[in-house]
């Protein structure tokens, strides 16, 4: 009997299916191996589709969502190439995709690009190369004897610069000299949130303080909306406030200064050391003004929390320093600023750094120039008056 060759392998495949015949498996499974191999290959070295990627912010969970639903955990790094786990069937690949950076996009949608850092006035007509035989790091620098106004040290103190918060000492002057009153309640509102700069404020829209609260916190912690919220509620509106912000300047003879706004986000807010010297003396004179910008903090009662408040200036709390007035300030266009009123070897002092670089360097200035003070105080030789 002639059985034809698929016959036999139907009869064959059956009978190994019953258990009656054994078959070698190995060139089954060599298939399956060099198939499985393959196909793994191949899910290696594909690429990630060009999908958008939405990355959330740094407080938020690491997911991003692509349009096909698929999972991507993006693993923060600083080099330029991410490692990205996707979800196929049962099977994970981890491939490394080249990204650039890009910009974040926040909770309300705005995208934050990494910009480089902006030159600030100073720097850009050349201030910060000039030396000064004490070696400030600040581009200006005025130090004058505050009873007999003689000029102790001076470096570009008549160059006209932006002023960042050194503002708000013009606005508490305003404020001090209009004799409002201290407990009026004042809310903050929407219009108050820094559009100059984007800078973010602990004071929530919504929050309710007194006059005087807000006084405190503008000139000792140098809060923008606090400052904002004082100007925008004063009698005839914020620009009723900013008019007699630059009026008090004219009356007091600082023909280099103008006021834009009250908080000095404003890189169009500008004046000279001279002219700052001259409003250190007469904010000195306001017991208030005094007070406030030295308090070493304050603590804010909001109902549901309260904030603690620090001076931003660390040298309140330095037990060799007696300072009876001081503000501070920082945009990147003024650099860092500080102006104070101090004691220093006997004598009243006003001192005036602008465009300064590094977080500590404005202070380090101060120091250098009270050791410099104290050192001619102890030889009992006239100071000698190095000119930048």
């Amino acid at each position: 009997m002639v059985i034809g060759v698929d016959r036999f392998r139907k009869i064959l495949l059956g009978a190994a299916i019953a258990g009656w015949v054994t078959i070698s498996a190995a060139p089954l499974q060599a298939q399956a191996a060099t198939g499985a191999k393959t196909a793994k290959k191949a899910v290696a070295t594909k690429t990630v589709p060009k999908r958008t990627v939405v990355v959330s912010r740094k407080s938020q969970p690491k997911v991003a969502q692509v349009k096909s639903r698929k999972t991507v955990t993006v693993a923060r790094k600083t080099q330029s190439r991410v490692k990205v786990q996707m979800a196929a069937g049962n099977s994970r690949a981890l491939h490394k995709v080249a990204a650039q950076r890009k910009p974040l996009a926040t909770r309300d949608g705005v995208v934050r690009a990494a910009l480089p850092p902006r030159q600030s006035e100073g720097e850009r007509l050349g201030l910060r190369s000039m030396d000064d035989p004490l070696e400030l790091n600040s581009s200006v620098a005025l130090v004058i004897d505050q009873e007999t106004n003689e000029v102790l040290f001076s470096k570009n103190d008549a160059a006209v610069l932006p002023i960042a918060s050194l503002t708000k000492l013009m606005t508490g002057l305003v404020i001090a000299d209009a004799n409002l009153d201290m407990q009026e309640m004042i809310t903050i509102s929407q219009d108050d949130v820094d559009t100059f700069k984007g800078s973010r404020s602990r004071l929530a829209v919504g929050s309710t303080l007194s006059r005087g609260e807000l006084m405190h916190l503008a000139l000792m912690s140098s809060e923008n909306r606090a400052a904002h919220a004082l100007g925008r509620t004063y009698p005839g509106g914020l620009n009723e406030f900013v008019r007699l912000m630059n009026n008090k300047a004219i009356e007091l003879g600082m023909a280099d200064t103008r006021y834009v706004e009250p908080t000095g986000l404003s890189s169009l807010n500008q004046s000279s050391a001279r002219d700052l010297a001259t409003l250190v003396s007469v904010a000195y004179k306001r017991p208030i003004l005094r007070s406030l910008s030295t308090s070493p903090g304050y603590e804010v009662d909001l109902g549901r929390r309260t904030l603690h408040y620090n001076n931003s200036n660390r040298l309140i709390k330095n037990p060799s320093w007696e300072i009876g007035l001081q503000k501070t300030g920082y945009i990147s266009e003024a650099g860092r600023c500080l102006v104070m009123q101090a004691k220093v070897a006997g004598r009243q002092l006003i001192m005036v750094f602008l465009d300064s670089t590094g977080k500590l360097s404005r202070m380090q200035d101060a120091e250098r120039v009270r050791r410099w003070v104290e050192v001619q105080t102890d030889e009992r030789a006239p100071l000698a008056r190095p000119q930048g």
